[in-house]
């Protein structure tokens, strides 16, 4: 019973850490990385497609990607796609691929980005502590019904502290090396 309710919270502290993660990788450092245009979708004939679907990624170069769609018909979608997202690309048509070269990031910029970072890692930080403050409720309500003996459930409470640290050092850990690729010029 206790041990469920601690692998429970554990998975939910897991899949926040896992969606900081994520949401990490769609923030723009100074070089270019496919996974930029992960949540980006093209009106694909009408139905909203993910980019990642239509088109293969190469980074010749730091700040160079290149997009290769598998439907050549799709290629103006998929550059009226990349021109009207948030991330300041321009993009250019060559006929064959699609080039993109992420401008430099100005300083004002990068302060913006670790600010955004900042908040996801507090948005993981709260989602963890929300799935300890449940299983800490399912262990005091199982003590309260007799259904455990208090020493078992303050064993229980530091093990799930001990989990719930774990999670918020992982979480920090991945905010102070993002913050670093950030300010890295």
């Amino acid at each position: 019973m206790i041990e469920e309710t601690l692998a429970d919270a554990g998975e939910r502290m897991d899949k926040a850490v896992e969606a900081a993660k994520h949401e990490f990788s769609n923030v723009r450092t100074g070089r270019a990385n496919p996974s930029l245009f992960s949540s980006l979708t093209v009106d694909y004939y009408g139905a909203p497609t993910p980019l990642q679907q239509l088109a293969s990624f190469q980074t010749p170069e730091a700040r160079t990607i290149l997009i290769t769609p598998y439907d050549k018909s799709a290629m103006s979608a998929i550059e009226k796609a990349l021109r009207d997202s948030d991330l300041g690309a321009n993009p250019s048509n060559d006929g064959n691929v699609i080039r993109i070269v992420m401008p430099e990031m100005t300083e004002e910029r990068r302060k913006e980005y670790i600010k955004l970072v900042s908040h996801k890692a507090e948005d993981a930080r709260v989602a963890v502590r929300n799935a300890r403050r449940s299983a800490k409720s399912a262990i005091d309500k199982f003590v309260k019904d007799g259904e455990i003996g208090e020493d078992e459930g303050t064993r229980a409470e530091k093990e799930l502290d001990t989990l719930t640290k774990k999670h918020v050092e992982t979480v920090d850990s991945l905010l102070k090396h993002k913050e670093a690729e950030l300010l890295e010029v």
